[in-house]
């Protein structure tokens, strides 16, 4: 299926939504309800039924939440929404704040009054996401009552189901560890911590654990379920038993308990007198709340799955290596296109762009689905970091711009994340000044070697600093984790201003996506995704030193490159990965193909 343009949402959706939910909340004595854009799993992907923030606002973008009183309201969303959200939501209804500035918490304390009741489902937040918003209420002498079920779900007439995607089993040739030993490892740790259980929510890491996949979300093959690791090695799935077919049972065996998601709540029960790890980066406050009340112990600790997952095994690494090249040979034949006339001549938009790149990759009869929303930006569109293109903001290519496009594939054997920013028409010596000073960043996190121990907020200079002599920057992280897959975006690891204590391990990849953006103009970024690796020796050293194997293959505009900005060993690292692009991509393509794929990869 083809990606979905279109915007679903409006300032209809409040008008008629609000005024319900409101009467809903009064026959619950609450003056006001917390609806963050979440849901029970913590996805970054929600599933239709739980996109509770859009059926009462219309507001469709990833991150926002609102708090609707009884005579007023307020969306907050971050920077990437501002005119999103003004487009899609009534400004009658709703006042508009700035959920990373103002947040919800700082809402709640300059807005409600002593004696209030504020309404929120416990199963919505994190625990340290609702102690800040319990402090902030203090101050004030209102009140949070926990609710349960959710007021929204009770007055939503025409929600979709939950999801039902049937489970599949991740063959062990992509796996590469048989789910029973990774159980058996992960109880062994518990067991040394002096931890009895881990309760494990996050859908990814369940999907791991047990060599399962689901189909539950968009974008990403998650099973929604929960999840009971005992440090006997006895392990749990609480799961709708509907998505689980004969083969998965025949899987997990008689090691894996398969119950219905509503035991879970009997199983936490037994945890009295028990110590149990839960994760509050992962964990509701619900499930601290649950296993407090059972008479248990909680430790917090990382999601037990979190690292492992990270550092692939050498099965995921080669089918990540795979992945990539299939990815990279569909990405190349788009690249191509976009160097010929038709698009560089501005007949092509950024809908039909995304479309043409989506159906290289299904060409390739390998693609599950799409890692994420393309992000095909034209121009200004390209300034907006995580902009999405939709029917009402589609845009043509133009010759004199950049065109920025931000994709990715899933595949059995790996997920993709690529960026490339192509020059239509003529670039300007503005554009390529900074689109070199962005493969110069680039190149540097590609080839830099450090000791073990380093973390991706060591590294993360390396990337900006010939924007910096410039006085120049970009407000993103430069570094994410990715999944075997899984997630787009995966942790523990990140490459980033913002201090992360999880150091860089063989087996992790990770993201190396420098950029620049001038608002209202342009925007460049190049992106990669990147194996970590022991290097080789050298010579001369006394540590063991870790590295980058580069594992995208596609071609870096050369239009865009101010060759006398790069030193020998930056023109050297580009010329090979651009002979190992022509090497690898050169006989999977048809002879035109063959004949731009030579030129872009020439040396520079």
């Amino acid at each position: 299926m083809i990606q979905d343009f279109t915007v679903k949402g409006g300032p209809q959706f409040g008008r008629a939504h609000v005024p319900v939910l409101r009467d809903a909340l009064a026959r619950l004595g609450l003056d006001g309800f917390i609806v963050p854009h979440a849901d029970e799993y913590n996805n970054e992907y929600l599933p239709a039924a739980t996109e509770r923030l859009g059926w009462l606002t219309g507001f469709t973008g990833s991150a926002g939440a609102a708090v609707l009183m009884q005579d007023t309201a307020v969306i907050l969303t971050d920077g990437r929404y501002t005119l999103q959200v003004r487009n899609q939501v009534d400004g009658d209804l709703f006042t508009f704040a700035d959920l990373v500035g103002t947040g919800v918490a700082g809402w709640l304390e300059a807005n409600t009054k002593n004696g209030q009741k504020i309404g929120y489902d416990p199963r919505l937040h994190s625990p340290d996401a609702l102690a800040s918003l319990q402090k902030a209420v203090q101050k004030t002498g209102a009140v949070l009552v926990a609710q349960n079920p959710n007021p929204i779900d009770t007055v939503w007439t025409d929600r979709p189901p939950m999801p039902k995607a049937p489970l599949t089993v991740q063959p062990l040739e992509f796996a590469g560890e048989g789910y029973g030993e990774k159980i058996t490892k992960i109880a062994k740790s518990l067991k040394s911590d002096g931890t009895d259980a881990a309760v494990i929510t996050a859908p990814a890491s369940i999907a791991w654990l047990f060599n399962i996949r689901g189909g539950d979300v968009a974008c990403t093959p998650l099973p929604l379920s929960t999840a009971i690791v005992n440090a006997d090695g006895s392990a749990a799935l609480f799961i709708d038993p509907d998505k689980v077919g004969d083969d998965v049972r025949r899987h997990l065996g008689n090691r894996v308990s398969i119950q219905e998601e509503s035991a879970l709540d009997d199983a936490i029960t037994g945890f009295k007198d028990k110590t149990v790890s839960l994760d509050p980066q992962t964990a509701s406050a619900f499930i601290f709340d649950a296993v407090s009340k059972a008479g248990g112990t909680i430790t917090r600790a990382q999601d037990p799955c979190a690292l492992p997952k990270a550092c692939k095994n050498a099965a995921e690494i080669e089918g990540a290596r795979r992945a990539h090249i299939r990815d990279g040979a569909a990405l190349t034949r788009f690249l191509c296109f976009m160097a010929g006339d038709a698009a560089q001549s501005g007949e092509m938009d950024e809908i039909s762009a995304a479309i043409k790149l989506e159906t290289f990759r299904r060409d390739t009869g390998a693609l599950k689905d799409l890692s994420f929303e393309s992000i095909s930006g034209a121009g200004p569109h390209g300034a907006i970091v995580h902009y999405r293109v939709t029917e009402a903001s589609n845009a043509q290519i133009l010759p004199g711009s950049l065109y920025l496009v931000d994709s990715g594939g899933q595949y059995e054997d790996g997920t993709t994340d690529v960026t490339r920013t192509i020059a239509i028409g003529e670039p300007s010596e503005e554009m390529r000044d900074r689109f070199t000073r962005v493969l110069k960043g680039h190149i540097a996190l590609a080839r830099v070697r450090f000791p073990a121990g380093t973390t991706g907020g060591h590294l993360d200079v390396l990337a900006r600093m010939y924007l910096w002599e410039a006085g120049l920057d970009y407000a993103h992280g430069t570094g994410h984790g990715v999944g075997s897959y899984l997630g787009v975006h995966e942790g523990p690891q990140v490459i980033g201003r913002v201090w992360n204590p999880t150091p860089l391990q063989a087996g992790m990849i990770v993201s190396n996506e420098p950029g620049y953006y001038k608002a209202e103009a342009y925007g460049i970024r190049i992106e990669n995704l990147q194996v970590v690796t022991p290097a080789e020796d050298i010579e001369g050293g006394d540590l063991p030193m870790l590295g980058f194997e580069t594992l995208t293959l596609a071609p870096i505009d050369r239009r865009l490159i101010v060759r006398e900005r790069l030193s020998e060993a930056e023109r050297k690292w580009l010329n090979d990965y651009h002979a190992r692009v022509l090497a690898i991509h050169e006989m999977a393509l048809d002879r035109d193909e063959q004949v731009w794929l030579r030129s872009a990869c020439a040396p520079i």
